[in-house]
């Protein structure tokens, strides 16, 4: 499947089917994130039923800390 992610073309394993999925894609499944997709925000609720598609884009921004 080929989405846009973060801005780039990205061709994905049939396996990951929903966000759940494309977070752990990217080991992101443990960490604070927000997740937009097709300009959507979806909540952490809804990651393991909320379905990707071909063509969908998908902006996924994580905190991370420091100083």
């Amino acid at each position: 499947m080929t989405m846009i992610v973060n801005g780039k073309r990205i061709d994905l394993p049939e396996t990951v089917q929903t966000v759940r999925g494309l977070l752990a894609h990217y080991n992101l499944e443990n960490r604070i994130v927000i997740v937009e997709i097709n300009q959507e925000i979806i909540t952490k609720e809804y990651y393991e039923s909320t379905s990707l598609s071909h063509g969908d884009v998908v902006e996924i921004v994580h905190f991370v800390g420091g100083g």
